[in-house]
Formats: structure tokens, sequence, C-alpha cells
């Protein structure tokens, strides 16, 4: 008879630190993402709101490349494919005479990107290791040049959404995303949904078994998991949830081009989750809002800003091999009342034990 998951087995974002400071982390941030656009009320602040808007979108692309590298073990390094066939679709689909129906281009968009992933992933699924990671940028590659080299979507000149859509919302008068505050809000919406959805995703018995391949897959497949199923399902559910930031970009900005499905764009997604923390939801929305954030304001120091952001992101990774969302726990390791209690130097000498002999059973 074939095992079944331990259901005790936590998240990996809750071994990392305790579970009421991941829930004040939470709820800190929260309260800052809802009191901003009722600070930056001025129309001198628009820019900002938009901004703030743009970082949450990468957000919701760093969760979803988060689900498959920090939770399934699949380093894909051409995650930028489902981001950009979502917003072409949105993009083609959204119609020229007026605004479209918002939730129909969702559901469009969603489905786009769910089956590019459905395919590529049936595929490049039978590939291990560095295989896996070049294979998937090949496909990437693909639809960039798709794009770039035919005229689907306007070629290298990229196509544009001439209307916004418009989203009906239980009131007669729809819900229009040409106000950057109202957009704001859908966006911080569709984030917080994203999080709770991965969440309850990766605390059932699918997420759990994902962690279990993550860890060790022969094992896994031995105990009677069919794992390629399991990895398909999280490579899609990754696929839509990128679809997902791709269609809200495409309206953020009412214009798509070839270059959002480069690899440099899967680069960035890749970069924002190593520099927040690999296997933590809150890391991978730590580090969209650095990066971003980080480059907006190195862009306005010099021409030449890709090279402080390479020297922050080495530093960053020196300093915190775990990531951004491993701070408090570096600080509380290295406060001085820690240090001076033996029983609490007894409780990290055991931690640090049980995180080596954990780190040793994933590498056998």
């Amino acid at each position: 008879m074939a095992m079944q998951p331990n259901s005790s087995t936590p998240p990996l974002q809750d071994v990392r630190r305790p579970g009421w400071l991941a829930a004040l982390g939470w709820i800190l941030a929260l309260a800052v993402l809802c009191v901003a656009p009722l600070v930056l009320t001025a129309d001198s602040n628009k820019f900002y709101i938009e901004l703030l808007s743009k970082v949450m979108i990468m957000a919701i692309f760093a969760l979803s490349l988060q689900l498959l590298i920090g939770y399934t073990g699949l380093v894909s390094l051409g995650h930028a494919a489902y981001f950009a066939v979502a917003a072409y679709a949105t993009a083609m689909l959204a119609p020229e005479g007026g605004a479209g129906n918002g939730w129909l281009l969702l559901l469009g968009a969603l489905a786009a990107a769910a089956a590019l992933a459905l395919v590529v992933g049936a595929l490049v699924l039978r590939t291990r290791g560095v295989y896996f990671i070049m294979v998937t940028l090949a496909f990437a590659q693909m639809v960039y040049f798709v794009f770039h080299d035919t005229k689907i979507a306007g070629g290298s000149d990229g196509t544009y959404i001439y209307f916004r859509p418009e989203f009906q919302v239980f009131t007669d008068r729809p819900l229009t995303v040409n106000d950057p505050v109202q957009f704001y809000w859908m966006v911080l919406v569709a984030l917080i949904l994203t999080v709770v959805a991965l969440a309850v995703l990766l605390r059932s018995r699918f997420g759990h078994a994902l962690v279990g391949i993550r860890h060790n897959e022969q094992r896994m497949r031995a105990a009677g998991y069919a794992t390629y199923r399991y990895q398909l399902g999280a490579f899609v559910a990754g696929g839509m949830f990128a679809g997902l930031a791709g269609y809200l970009y495409a309206i953020q900005f009412g214009f798509v081009n070839p270059e959002i499905a480069s690899w440099h764009q899967s680069g960035n997604a890749m970069l924002m989750v190593i520099l927040g923390g690999v296997g933590s939801l809150a890391g991978a929305v730590l580090g969209a809002f650095s990066f971003v954030l980080l480059a907006e304001w190195f862009s306005t120091l010099t021409k030449h800003w890709q090279l402080l952001m390479g020297g922050f992101i080495i530093l960053a990774v020196a300093l915190l091999p775990r990531g951004l969302v491993s701070v408090p726990a570096v600080l509380r390791h290295r406060s001085p009342r820690r240090k001076g209690n033996g029983a609490g130097a007894g409780k990290d000498a055991a931690g640090t034990n049980a995180e080596t002999n954990a780190r040793s059973r994933e590498a056998t």
C-alpha cells in the first residue's frame, strides 16, 4: 500500500522562522500596502502608485516561480514565456473599438498560459538537472522569436491595448482600471489571493507531496507517488500564476512587446526568488519589492545601474545565503541576550545540528 504524505510536515518558510513572526510580517506588509494609496493621493504621487502596482505584479510573477524552484525543485529559466503569452493573449483578445470585459480577458489569458505550460511541462519534465534548465530556456526563446520575428502581434514593435478593460462587480457601474488607484487596489487583491492560494496549496497533501519530491524524488516514487503528475501539476499552476502577472502587466501599461518573453525577464524573476529567499512565499514577495525598487533607485543614480544591482545581489547572497527573509533570524541569533543564555545556546546548537542533519539527508 502506498505511503501517505506526512501531514505534519510544515512548509519550508515556517521551518525558517516562528509562525507568529511570519504572521506579524504579513500583517505589517499588508497594512503598509493598504495605507500607501491613502497617503499618496496627490497627482504628483501618481508615479509612486503605478510603481507599487508594478512591484506587486512582479511579486506575483516571483511567487509563481517560487512554487517551482522553492517547493518543487524545478529550476526553470523560461518562466517568462507564460508571462508573455498571457500578456499577448490579453492584447490580442481585447477589442479595438471599446473596452473589453476584463473577466473574459482574464480567463483567456490564464487559459493561454496554462495551455502553454501544460505542453512545455509535458516535454521538459522528462529531463533533469542542467538539461531541464536549458530546455526550459530553449522553449522560452522559441516563444520570444515567434512574437519577435512574425507578424502575429506586431512583430518586434509589439502591440497595444487601445481601451482598458472594464470589470463588472455587483454594480451597474463597472470598475475601470484607467484610474491608477483603482488599478492598485485590484493588483493588491490579486497579490493577496495569490499568496493565500499558494499557502493553501502548499499546506495540502499535494503541497507536502511536492516538498517530498523536492527532497527525494526516488523515495517518493518508490512510495507509490506519480511524481511526474505532481510536477506537471505544479508546473501548470506556476504557469497560470505567471499568466496572471502577465495579464495585469498588459492592462497596466497597455502595451506588450517581445522583450517580456526574453531570458532577461526569466532571469529577473529568478534573482527575485534568490534575493528574497528560496522556499519562502514571503521571500519571493520581499525579493520582488527589493529588486524592482532598487533597480528604480539605481537607475536614477547612473546609467550603469546594473553594476550597482549586481554588486548588491552578490553582497546580499554572500552575507545572507538564505535570502533577505532570514534577516530576523540572523538578528535573533546574534542578539546579546541569546548569546548569554545557556539554555538558549543549547537550543541553538540543537537546532543547528538538526538543520545540518536535514541538509545531509537532502544531499543524499
